[in-house]
């Protein structure tokens, strides 16, 4: 793997520089690759004036998601590929310059991971296509050990095309020592114990299920860990939920894909918790916005249209921007959040590359 610290043609000249100083984060984002990407880019953003800079790639196969470990100083990115060559890789950052070296990498012995946590003892991944969740060890120096521990999803959906067999889309550390994991094909949350100390995960059973062909697929916690929002990717409806001690009780349900286009991807909640987003695809692509009431309740206040397949999207630590990956238009939309009322406006700022699919800010940033 290649790191690169210029890129030549459209991305370079698309993008101004500028020092990096108080308000700028560092960002990296993740990207299919064969069309013409590196892979891995690093940003800096200015979370002030909504501006980025490119500032060095790393050459990855197909990085379509990636997670800062929390002293930004090491990233780890999958690399979703359909076949035996699966692995998750472990990825050293510097946040004074933006550059990005390659560390070591795992087999997930599951195919087309598409997403992966950490919280710097261990890193999981969610395999899609492998239809499992996989468990690494991190090690003192940041790199991954050996795969050690391997769960399987279910099927059970009705949709004899989308749910035929096991998926896992999403994996996330819960707040109180519980880990989740969305169930595709069973239209259900499964939930583990996590030893912190040991490193280890047990099966704990199934947090809740929803409705039959949901296909659930990103799952968000509110920032005070009592409530979680659930974006189902097949009938694009969010559930709201109680969280509590690795279990989920449904209070809401509320529709986000009002053109039924079965193409729900990502979901994300401000940082003051007042609202929350969820992305669309497919047909009337874009963002679609709600207010958070009392209990954790959603209502829905707008929707905002966005490039072609906002396959994901994510939101700046001060609230002020929401930045959107569309894959299929080749740009990071930046939009401007008002953070009285949720609304959203195109800066016209964006930042082109191609196809890309992930957004993370570094956490030391």
């Amino acid at each position: 793997m290649k790191a690169k610290t210029l890129v030549l043609g459209m991305i370079a000249t698309a993008l101004p520089t500028f020092s990096m100083a108080g308000n700028d984060l560092d960002m990296v984002v993740g990207t299919y690759t064969g069309t013409g990407s590196e892979g891995l880019y690093s940003f800096s953003f200015n979370q002030t004036t909504g501006v980025a800079a490119l500032r060095s790639t790393l050459e990855v196969m197909n990085p379509s998601y990636l997670a800062f470990a929390r002293d930004g100083r090491h990233l780890y990115a999958v690399s979703e590929n359909n076949d035996a060559t699966a692995t998750l890789n472990s990825i050293a950052f510097d946040p004074v310059t933006g550059n990005m070296s390659f560390m070591n990498s795992q087999l997930t012995h599951g195919k087309d991971p598409c997403y992966v946590a950490t919280d710097g003892k261990v890193a999981l991944t969610a395999n899609y296509s492998g239809g499992s969740l996989s468990v690494f060890p991190v090690l003192r120096n940041g790199t991954l050990g050996k795969m050690t521990k391997q769960f399987a999803g279910y099927k059970g959906g009705p949709d004899r095309t989308r749910q035929n067999v096991p998926h896992i889309h999403c994996v996330r550390f819960a707040p109180d020592g519980f880990v989740l994991a969305t169930d595709f094909s069973a239209d259900q949350i499964l939930t583990f114990r996590y030893d912190k100390a040991k490193g280890t995960l047990s099966p704990y059973g199934i947090a809740t299920h929803v409705k039959r062909g949901s296909g659930p697929r990103h799952l968000v916690f509110s920032p005070d860990g009592r409530h979680a929002y659930l974006m189902s990717e097949l009938s694009g409806y969010i559930t709201v939920f109680d969280y509590a001690k690795g279990e989920l009780k449904a209070t809401q349900t509320i529709l986000a894909d009002d053109a039924h286009a079965r193409g729900g991807a990502d979901i994300h909640v401000s940082p003051d918790g007042r609202f929350v987003y969820a992305s669309t695809r497919l047909k009337a692509e874009g963002i679609t916005l709600f207010r958070v009431e009392a209990g954790g309740k959603l209502v829905r206040i707008g929707k905002c249209r966005t490039g072609s397949h906002p396959r994901s999207f994510t939101i700046t630590p001060n609230g002020k921007y929401l930045l959107v990956a569309c894959r299929d238009a080749d740009k990071i939309q930046v939009f401007s959040r008002d953070k009285s009322t949720g609304q959203l406006r195109d800066t016209r700022q964006d930042i082109q590359l191609p196809r890309p699919v992930c957004i993370q800010f570094c956490p030391a940033s």
